[in-house]
């Protein structure tokens, strides 16, 4: 990746040597800028060069420093476009279809980066009607690099939503972007700079991490390309040889001429398993390597030979799936949701046989709970769930994962974040945390120093910062019990005391299944009406209700919350759920809850001198019911700080 970034640089270098103007990437045909802003143009050419650009009826010009930079600014551009600019040097670059709107960065991890054929059976009719060419979409090149920031990045353009590029969108930015022009008619431009699984540390500067002196060393140490090539080195010798003897050992290729994909394979000896499940939970126990999976169905005359879909919901962690020994697709990790097309003259009248090889490299190998598994065809629901044939074809120790250096701290901010600091924006749009939530406490800080430095490197003052809260996941939880995702999520509400800062919860629209919920319009609905207030300053309730104080009356706890909107409510049911209540030996307790006055009374009778409340303090809150009526849930809370 390093390698590929110098020899970018190199060309840039040599190509302002011959006189020539080079441009960021970003500054390209049908690229968004700032509107009511002072925005920059800049480039690269040969030292005292004269430059000027001539955009709409202006003319502006500069001179080329010592160092092979120039810069123009322009300012109080007002919306609209498309507009065209010429830019004359050495050479003459014409530059198509800008637009002038609103820009906005979004960062993150993985539920940002999720694009629209991730999503893509829950938005079907959002995908077909995908044209608007007043939407602006720039996808950061995933890259990394520990030496310092970089001025540049790889290729990329900008594009706008129709039929050949709306699956590529990143969903929850063009969710928001959709909203937000769809009220403000103005051209909105999304530059997204995320990565999945990346921490918050590697977005952060040299000089932001030096607060963290762990994190600051690691980035310190990871300079070192020759470590960095020693390590990968070791690591794909070590996964290789994993993969290498698992395919040796794996019994269900041990004979090439009758493998256990073959469609009359004689498996009287096999065992059988309950699809959707874990193999731990069985006879084979907890163990890894490749476990083979059959299953046999019928199909009609009416529909043998035609194409078909097959759904296998998520599977831990990497399948090849065969359908009458035909070899129909595979998916190397676990949590891409299996979408499988079956061609034509695939299926066939009478029995069909269905063949999966699952293996698994560490922790519980198996199939996700609660996801579709089925065959579509001929818009026939074929359901795949139940019992399923099974034969251990190989054990194998557990696999240790590969060091993921892209995650390294600063990395990120040097190869992704550093070459956009020079583009005007409206604010900043950020989801991530998943992979922080092992350290709320340091997170709490980490966040906090995001948010500022960020502020600080873009020179834009304290621009609007809006962010997601981790939406409920996991396994719910019989008592209540303390939960770093619940700690997490009281950082990032901890993060409202900065200004211009806005929060959308999301514990009622996660999947206690998946770490990536496929629900992404109502986060990017959510996102926008945050926008709306902080940085289009509307006057509207754009939060859902937020903990305030509380006062002890009795046996009682009541609660008082700002955010409100039009008045307290209860989302479903007739109860309040998801409250508990805590005397003085800090044992928490289910409580009941109602609503008063606009204000939440909890109390149980098994606690006299009650002196704490939480509500939603868990992994997954899944039944948590407080809203205001305006339908936005209210952020978890704890009232103690144990």
């Amino acid at each position: 990746m390093q390698i590929k970034i110098y020899s970018l640089l190199l060309f840039a270098l040599l190509f302002t040597a011959c006189g020539k103007i080079t441009l960021p990437k970003l500054i390209t045909d049908g690229m968004v800028l700032q509107r009511n802003a002072e925005i920059k143009i800049w480039g690269w050419a040969k030292s005292n060069q004269k430059i000027s650009i001539n955009f709409l009826d202006s003319v502006y010009c500069t001179k080329v420093d010592n160092e092979g930079e120039w810069e123009i600014i322009m300012s109080d551009l007002k919306a609209g476009g498309p507009y065209s600019m010429v830019i004359k040097g050495g050479n003459t670059i014409k530059i198509n279809n800008i637009l002038i709107g609103d820009v906005w960065i979004c960062s993150g991890q993985s539920n940002m980066e999720i694009n629209m054929k991730r999503v893509s059976p829950l938005y079907e009719d959002e995908i077909t009607k995908a044209n608007n060419p007043n939407i602006r979409y720039f996808n950061v090149p995933k890259a990394f690099n520990f030496q310092g920031p970089q001025n540049d990045m790889q290729n990329a353009e900008w594009i706008y939503p129709n039929q050949e590029t709306i699956l590529s969108f990143a969903a929850v930015p063009y969710f928001f972007a959709q909203e937000l022009y769809n009220i403000y008619k103005v051209p909105i431009g999304i530059i997204n700079a995320s990565l999945g699984g990346s921490p918050t540390e590697s977005w952060l500067s040299e000089e932001a991490l030096k607060k963290f002196p762990d994190h600051y060393n690691e980035l310190q140490r990871f300079k070192n390309d020759s470590l960095i090539c020693k390590i990968r080195e070791n690591d794909n010798i070590r996964i290789n040889n994993w993969y290498k003897k698992l395919r040796k050992n794996d019994e269900g290729y041990k004979n090439i001429a009758k493998p256990w994909f073959t469609l009359n394979l004689d498996v009287s000896n096999w065992n059988t398993m309950n699809i959707p499940g874990y193999w731990a939970n069985g006879e084979l126990g907890d163990i890894n390597g490749v476990v083979w999976f059959r299953k046999e169905i019928e199909i009609s005359e009416k529909n043998a030979g035609k194409p078909a879909k097959l759904n296998l919901g998520r599977i831990i962690d990497a399948d090849s799936v065969f359908v009458n020994e035909v070899f129909i697709g595979s998916v190397g990790y676990q949590y891409p949701p299996r979408r499988y097309e079956i061609p034509e003259n695939v299926l066939k009248e009478g029995k069909n046989v269905i063949v999966v090889r699952v293996i698994s490299n560490i922790g519980r190998g198996g199939f996700v709970l609660d996801k579709p598994y089925e065959l579509i065809v001929n818009e026939k629901v074929i359901d795949l769930k139940g019992e399923w044939k099974y034969k251990l074809g190989a054990e194998m120790p557990s696999l240790q994962s590969q060091t993921f250096i892209r995650w390294k701290p600063g990395g990120l901010y040097n190869a992704m974040i550093s070459p956009l600091l020079n583009y005007k924006i409206k604010g900043v749009v950020w989801y991530q945390g998943e992979s922080n939530t092992d350290d709320p406490e340091e997170h709490n800080k980490l966040f906090s120093t995001l948010i500022n430095s960020w502020r600080k490197e873009w020179g834009g003052g304290d621009f609007p910062f809006l962010y997601v809260q981790l939406p409920n996941f996991m396994e719910t939880k019989d008592e209540p019990t303390e939960s770093n995702w619940a700690e997490f999520r009281e950082t990032q509400l901890k993060a409202l005391s900065f200004p211009n800062t806005a929060m959308v919860v999301a514990i009622d629209i996660g999947e206690w299944n998946d770490i990536h919920p496929l629900n992404k319009k109502d986060v990017g609905k959510r996102l926008a009406l945050a926008a709306r207030k902080i940085a289009y300053d509307e006057d509207i309730v754009y939060s859902g209700p937020v903990y305030k104080s509380m006062e002890i009356t009795g046996n009682k706890i009541i609660l008082s919350f700002k955010n409100t909107g039009s008045g307290l409510f209860i989302n479903d049911g007739e109860n309040l759920n998801e409250f508990a209540i805590a005397g003085k030996d800090k044992r928490f307790k289910w409580a009941k809850a109602i609503l008063k006055d606009d204000k939440v009374i909890v109390w149980t009778d098994k606690i006299t001198n009650p002196v704490a409340v939480r509500y939603a303090w868990a992994d997954n809150p899944d039944k948590a019911n407080l809203y205001n009526k305006e339908g936005l849930p209210a952020s978890p809370f704890r009232t103690d700080d144990w």
